[in-house]
């Protein structure tokens, strides 16, 4: 464990220790987190956006709520002006809305579009290679009993806490292959239920989100057809998510929305390991440059990602590398499972961490209260993972800390033409007795903020 001297802590290192809400921003120039190693393209991006779009007409028939969208899996851009009275965030500071991927249909997270896609990369990538495509097919051919007796060969698995587990086995059984999920003891009974009702494998495992990924890792590489995929280093997971910025390009047009110098975009993103809202911020910054910025945001037991950027700055001197939460004494207990994970993505890190803004913690309180109001004022449905975007807006305009990084970039003055965007990132399939009890939590702590 981390032992400085506490004369030596800085404010923020102090309230991590403490588990505290704090807002930590990147310092610009020479002390800026410049991290080498994965370096992709929006070559690539495309590339995972047209692959997403060949296989829309299979996912139309596989999944029956797709046949409305053509099986295009994607989530709304709603205003909510209602949740920001609620929040205290005033017209002045800009205006607030929600992409709503805690909507998406088919696995109910924003961990359908990096854990769907490299599942259809993969299922692509054995079916070209066994002649069962060809160039230019219509590739509902998959669904064919040679297609899905191929693919029974193969087992896929993933270790998760929940959310990328469902997105993994939901259309990995859908496609005929094995399945297999290892999940943490802190994976929520109900994911593991509905992974079981689909056929999936089930594995649990003693101890926290590290060690399920490390047992499904060591057990699928003893088996020559098994498939991994790795919340912590897959390229195909970070390009699926980093095409959800070209659907957002197109939502943003549609309503209107400007992203330019006098018209900045603030987008809050819920962070455990930092692949979904690397993949994210990184296709952002692609598309609008300077003119995006992404904020993290993490549970106050689980800063993984806002201590690998401040190691990258040299802010944690004696600390081991990659540094993880338990240097600092913490838990890494939140009730916001998703985002319960020890030690980040060293492949985020690198993609994402000299373009990303800056990283915020919150109370699992926060995540409850916020939960009950976004229930009360928009009459939306999501996990309490979810709600960590919220408290972004407030952390930015309404804390020095923030306050002083808007002055110190000139963005104070375009506040009332801003956009901020929270990333809602799960519970569509929530079960109502579970979601009660987190709402009836939720109005309790809200009523008494």
């Amino acid at each position: 464990m981390f032992h400085p001297d506490d004369s030596a802590l800085t404010p923020i290192v102090d309230a991590l220790r403490l588990a505290r809400p704090v807002l930590w921003t990147r310092p610009d120039g020479d002390a800026a987190t410049a991290a080498p190693g994965a370096h992709f393209l929006m070559d690539q991006v495309l590339s995972a956006q047209e692959r997403l779009a060949r296989f829309a007409p299979l996912l139309g028939d596989l999944f029956p709520e797709l046949a409305e969208s053509g099986g295009v899996i994607e989530s709304p851009l709603l205003a909510a002006d209602a949740m920001q009275a609620a929040l205290g965030l005033p017209p002045e500071a800009g205006r607030l809305w929600i992409k709503a991927d805690h909507a998406l249909p088919v696995a109910g997270s924003i961990k359908a579009r990096g854990g769907i896609h490299e599942v259809l990369e993969f299922a692509e990538s054995l079916a070209l290679g066994a002649g069962l495509l060809q160039a230019g097919d219509d590739y509902r051919k998959l669904a064919e009993p040679k297609a899905r007796a191929y693919f029974g060969r193969y087992q896929v698995a993933v270790g998760s806490t929940g959310n990328l587990g469902l997105s993994i086995g939901v259309i990995a059984s859908a496609l005929g292959f094995r399945a297999a999920v290892h999940m943490s003891a802190d994976a929520k009974a109900w994911k593991k239920a509905r992974l079981r009702a689909r056929g999936v494998e089930v594995v649990e495992h003693a101890g926290d989100y590290e060690k399920a990924v490390a047992a499904g890792r060591a057990q699928v590489e003893a088996d020559p057809c098994g498939y991994f995929v790795d919340d912590e280093r897959s390229a195909s997971l970070f390009l699926g998510y980093a095409a959800a910025a070209l659907h957002l390009r197109g939502q943003l047009g549609r309503a209107d929305i400007r992203v330019d110098a006098e018209h900045p975009l603030f987008v809050y993103l819920p962070c455990g390991v930092g692949g979904a809202p690397g993949g994210i911020a990184f296709g952002l910054t692609q598309l609008y440059g300077p003119h995006v910025h992404c904020f993290f945001a993490e549970p106050v037991q689980s800063p993984c990602f806002m201590l690998r950027m401040m190691a990258g700055c040299g802010q944690l001197p004696g600390v081991p590398m990659p540094p993880s939460v338990y240097d600092l004494g913490l838990t890494n207990l939140t009730d916001a499972d998703g985002l319960a994970v020890p030690r980040a993505s060293e492949l985020a890190y690198a993609a994402v961490g000299a373009h990303l803004r800056g990283v915020y913690t919150v109370a699992d309180d926060t995540l409850y209260a916020d939960l009950a109001r976004l229930h009360a004022s928009e009459g939306l449905r999501i996990e309490p993972s979810a709600a960590a975007g919220f408290s972004g807006p407030g952390q930015l305009c309404g804390t020095d800390a923030g306050q002083a990084w808007l002055r110190a970039r000139g963005l104070r003055a375009h506040l009332p033409r801003a956009t901020h965007l929270a990333w809602t990132t799960g519970g569509l399939f929530v079960p109502d007795e579970e979601y009660d009890r987190f709402l009836s939590r939720g109005r309790s702590l809200a009523a008494g903020s």
